[in-house]
């Protein structure tokens, strides 16, 4: 797995200041992305201990509401084994943190994922340049949805989050 970034105190990718992991590998290419350069996954830095290290120096913080999985798109395939031992190691260690993870993915087609029951809130779907919001909160297209993960595994329906 190969990373871009890591962004501290950021407060555009979910609720409070987080942490953000900006993961290599899309394979939607979503016209008018934000992040292009994050769609090769063979580009970027190579996740090891280093990152990780940072990544959790932030965690420790008790300021710092949690992290936010973003790139590229942490549910490209070939990142999906290595960001779901990664998601599960962080549930355990900082359960007072929570979880979000973009992806150009939609809830019906991955709501089977292992991934999903660590990920405290979802933002589903491709960004779609023609239904671009700048008034939406966390997301960047009207069709995209925040989604309350662990109420929608328990109720077996979509569950928009509410802060």
């Amino acid at each position: 797995m190969r990373y871009h970034d890591i962004t501290k105190d950021d407060m555009k990718n979910g609720d409070g200041l987080r942490v953000v992991l900006w993961l290599s590998g899309c394979r939607h290419h979503c016209p008018g992305c934000q992040n292009p350069v994050t769609w090769d996954p063979g580009d970027g830095i190579l996740f090891d201990e280093a990152a990780k290290e940072e990544i959790e120096e932030q965690l420790e913080k008790s300021y710092i509401s949690g992290i936010t999985f973003s790139g590229g798109d942490p549910l490209f395939p070939e990142n999906v084994p290595e960001v779901t031992v990664y998601i599960k190691e962080l549930k355990c260690r900082f359960p007072e943190k929570t979880i979000w993870l973009y992806t150009g993915e939609v809830w019906e087609d991955i709501r089977e994922l292992e991934v999903l029951r660590y990920i405290d809130v979802l933002i589903d779907g491709r960004f779609e340049q023609e239904k671009r919001d700048n008034l939406l909160h966390w997301c960047g297209s009207g069709n995209q949805r925040v989604i309350n993960v662990g109420e929608s595994l328990r109720r077996r329906e979509i569950v928009i989050f509410n802060s």
